[in-house]
């Protein structure tokens, strides 16, 4: 009697094994398989029976099924006759096209069209698909997904979407995205409505960011007959390009700000070199070009650290572009001090031969320089009005180096026997003061900090040989604007003169912009010849 137990109990946990098996395998692999079954029906020339093998697949949930959507949506999903399997197919050599299996994205071979059957779609299996997408799209697990999928459709505002986004509206978590379904139903309804719908609609959009929705409104304003619905649609029109003009504004302000960091990197290093050296350098440029070469040689040589490349370029950058400012200083500068018109004019040549030698060693052409990951894209404040994240990095990298050089100069052994060799060079020599070799380094920061500006500068434009010739001029600007040495003069009349140029261009144009800017600048010294921060005391003596 035992025996017999212990057999059934045996053959019992041995039959019950292969059931979890076949579970498990059909878990495994049954994705695949259930969206395999559903393809048959795409084959029928009915159309009903398309539209129901669409909503099939879409049911599944499997991930391939959007691929397979998109595809026949485009008119590429065929299957091969010899086999009946399922393909999209992409455009060969010659006749050939080549499939791929519409399963596993594999490549299956190349065919001849005549060997395939495509899928037809026509404009009712068309917005079934569409549909079918949007469902998938909405409910995907990323927020971002199912908010850009929201707002996607209001490319077409199908009529069809209505019952997908309406049913969406009981499950939705995320505000952002349910507010955007909202909009999307009132774009479709003031397409697609009756008369009171669509006044309705009208309004609800009032508070909507989307540019789309602004075209959406002209153009029912345009075909609408009935004055109430015209009155709404005015006044949401009015309330949405007001609001737009307030971004208009504040894009503006953030565009001006990011100039005027470019404008403080650059200049800051200028500020040291001519406003406390009074060397007039005008080679300074090429230092940021050296430096933004410098960024440009990192993400050469370590490709696969592109996220890491600007931690490594910024003082590698420093070093090269302060070095080679070193060696101008020891090799010409120090036999020109008191000689503005040589020095000026050596430097000038400097400049040339930089340039020259990055023609001749790397490239006459422009180099693009990639942003590392988390500087790309933006930071979307409204649909309207987004900041990019390269340029706001770059206000905040500004800043960073601006005080960290303040207090360089303020707190430093460096920055004190800087400040005295610049007030009293004999004072220095005499209290035992290297005079020549502060010259030297206080050149050669100068030069490396004009170096981290290339850094900044090779994140938002191309990297080439005449990159420093844009901003040499606007740095001298700004130096001798704020009030030469003054590094807070130097800050403001950076910032200052990137909104005001900013602020005129949209009216005025980019060229002019710049030309009032300069009279500006030119009348503004005659009343204040020293700039908006004069020096004092000891500081402008002799």
């Amino acid at each position: 009697m035992n025996e017999s137990l212990e057999y059934i109990m045996t053959r019992f946990k041995l039959i019950f094994a292969l059931f979890t098996s076949l579970l498990l395998a059909s878990i495994s692999y049954g994705s695949p398989t259930s969206l395999q079954s559903q393809f048959e029906g795409l084959k029928s020339k009915k159309a009903n029976d398309r539209i129901e093998a669409v909503q099939a697949i879409a049911s599944t949930g499997d991930a391939q099924a959007s691929t397979v959507l998109n595809q026949m949506l485009d008119g590429k999903l065929y299957y091969v006759k010899a086999t009946g399997q399922f393909v999209y197919i992409e455009k060969g050599e010659g006749k050939q096209y080549t499939a791929y299996s519409a399963l596993t994205n594999e490549i299956i071979g190349d065919f001849k069209k005549s060997k395939l059957q495509k899928i037809k779609v026509n404009n009712k299996i068309r917005g079934e698909i569409r549909n079918a997408l949007a469902g998938l799209q909405l409910n995907a697990k990323d927020e971002d997904t199912r908010l850009t999928a929201v707002r996607n459709l209001r490319d077409a505002l199908e009529s069809e979407l209505l019952p997908t986004l309406t049913a969406k509206l009981d499950t939705e978590t995320s505000p952002d995205v349910l507010e955007a379904i909202t909009t999307t139903i009132a774009a479709i309804q003031l397409k697609h409505g009756d008369l009171s719908t669509q006044t309705s609609a009208a309004k609800q959009l009032e508070s909507s960011d989307d540019p789309k929705v602004l075209v959406l409104l002209n153009q029912t304003k345009t075909s609408a007959k009935d004055k109430t619905l015209i009155a709404t649609i005015d006044k949401s029109i009015e309330a949405i390009e007001s609001r737009q003009e307030l971004y208009g504004v504040a894009e503006n302000l953030f565009f001006g700000l990011s100039l005027g960091s470019v404008l403080l990197l650059a200049a800051i290093g200028l500020a040291i070199t001519f406003g406390v050296m009074g060397v007039i350098n005008m080679a300074h440029g090429e230092m940021m070009m050296l430096g933004a070469y410098t960024t440009f040689g990192i993400q050469w040589l370590f490709p696969n650290l592109i996220d890491y490349s600007l931690f490594i370029a910024i003082p590698a950058a420093f070093l090269v572009s302060g070095l080679v400012g070193i060696l101008i200083e020891r090799t010409v500068i120090r036999h020109l001090y008191g000689r503005p018109l040589e020095t000026l004019l050596a430097t000038f040549g400097i400049s040339l031969i930089l340039q020259q030698a990055i023609r001749t060693l790397v490239s006459p052409l422009n180099q693009s320089v990639e942003n590392p990951s988390w500087m790309s894209g933006s930071l979307e404040i409204t649909e309207s009005f987004a900041l990019t994240y390269n340029r706001l990095y770059i206000i905040i990298f500004s800043v960073i180096i601006f005080f960290a050089l303040m207090m360089l100069l303020k707190k430093s052994l460096f920055g004190l026997q800087m400040r005295a060799v610049t007030q009293n060079r004999a004072m220095a020599n005499s209290m035992g003061i290297r005079s020549s070799w502060v010259d030297a380094l206080t050149f050669g920061l100068g030069s490396g900090v004009a170096g981290i500006a290339g850094v900044a500068l090779s994140q938002i434009t191309n990297v080439g040989p005449n990159l420093g010739q844009n901003y040499i001029i606007d740095s001298f600007m700004v130096v001798v604007f704020g009030g030469v040495g003054n590094l807070w003069g130097t800050l403001v009349a950076a910032m200052g003169l990137g909104v005001v140029n900013k602020l005129i261009e949209p009216w005025a144009g980019a060229v002019i912009a710049k030309i009032i800017v300069l009279v500006f600048i030119i009348l503004f010294i005659q009343r204040r010849p020293r700039g908006l921060f004069a020096l004092k005391g000891r500081a402008v003596e002799g």
